[in-house]
């Protein structure tokens, strides 16, 4: 499973870099605009700092919501770096702009997928990857996790090599529910990534460790 970190805020992606686990990140205008960074060239600058720092996959969002828009936004995202893949709205002409983009062997991550209807044509379309975001999911009563596992038999059924990206996650729990149904990628805060670490015997057996050394010096 691949660990993206959801954020435009580089501390955070560093911090994640250093941890050794981090396989790319996902970003959009309003994560930009809670680090204070508007205007489209500040926005592509940031794109270019965010991939000097990871080493895999950046998605970079169009704000386009016509194809010709998206064609023109999405060519000068992926011109910015080798790592920049183009995140797309499940729309029509998203569809239709992701297919294009697959074509000419750019990467697209289509989002803002709330249905197995939507994801099976945005494998079709030959989405690098498609985001299915549970959180906002579960924000309406609805399971996002069934959702996931619903992506996944179709793709498998098919052989459609479209990663499911699980977006949206809030929480540690679902990472490592994420990860039993099979999700080829996860993306979320920092917290939900480190919160694996986290476990009240590691620290007990710890302190207990060093207190036992302790003791013969």
């Amino acid at each position: 499973m691949k660990f993206f970190i959801d954020t435009a805020n580089l501390d955070q992606i560093k911090e994640a870099q250093d941890l050794g686990v981090l396989d790319g990140v996902t970003t959009n205008p309003s994560l930009m605009a809670k680090e204070g960074i508007t205007g489209q060239e500040n926005i592509l600058n940031h794109y270019k700092k965010i991939c000097e720092l990871v080493d895999g996959d950046v998605s970079a969002e169009v704000i386009s919501t016509d194809f010709e828009g998206m064609v023109k936004e999405g060519e000068a995202l992926a011109a910015l770096h080798p790592q920049i893949v183009v995140k797309l709205p499940m729309i029509a002409d998203g569809v239709k702009a992701c297919k294009y983009f697959s074509d000419k062997g750019i990467k697209t991550n289509v989002t803002l997928v709330f249905s197995a209807g939507q994801a099976l044509l945005a494998a079709k379309a030959g989405a690098t990857y498609v985001s299915p975001f549970l959180g906002r999911l579960d924000d309406v009563s609805t399971d996002g996790l069934n959702l996931i596992d619903e992506i996944r038999m179709i793709y498998d059924n098919y052989g459609f090599q479209t990663e499911i990206l699980a977006a949206s996650i809030r929480h540690t729990m679902h990472v490592i529910n994420c990860a039993k149904l099979g999700a080829d990628v996860m993306t979320g805060p920092l917290s939900s990534i480190k919160g694996l670490l986290n476990h009240p015997l590691t620290d007990i057996g710890l302190a207990k460790f060093l207190e036992d050394y302790n003791k013969g010096n």
